[in-house]
């Protein structure tokens, strides 16, 4: 106990960016994620009958991007290209994919990432949802 009282002591002599990042290679190291208690913990609080607003305010880590299905005019073929160019998937199991939309075409994708596949499937002519 005496060992964790000491690092607890350094930790508090710290900066909240030399914690942040601290954090940040533990999760690495270990593979753990600090973010999944919080949200487990917000949960209770909104069904406690918190403000939905408020628990709608509060940023999602990670999106699922759904292909909903193609728009008006779009080439089957350039959506297609793209969703084997996303997922690593064979030709034959990524037109199944975008045939039987909607469908989810990458799941738990950060922010930045689910963006940046949705703004390359909409090019190609798809409707798309983060969720």
């Amino acid at each position: 106990m005496a060992k964790i009282n000491d690092i607890l002591e350094e930790i508090k002599a710290l900066t909240v960016v030399e914690v942040s990042d601290l954090v940040k290679l533990l999760e690495e190291e270990f593979g753990v994620s600090a973010a999944a208690p919080v949200a487990v913990a917000a949960a209770p609080v909104a069904a406690a009958g918190a403000a939905p607003a408020a628990a709608a305010a509060e940023e999602k880590s990670t999106y699922n991007v759904v292909l909903k299905g193609l728009s008006a005019g779009a080439k089957t073929v350039s959506v297609i290209k793209v969703v084997k160019e996303i997922t690593g998937l064979g030709l034959t199991e990524a037109k199944a994919l975008v045939e039987a939309a909607p469908k989810a075409v990458k799941e738990n994708a950060s922010h930045d990432e689910a963006k940046e596949i949705e703004a390359k499937l909409k090019e190609a002519g798809a409707e798309v949802e983060l969720q």
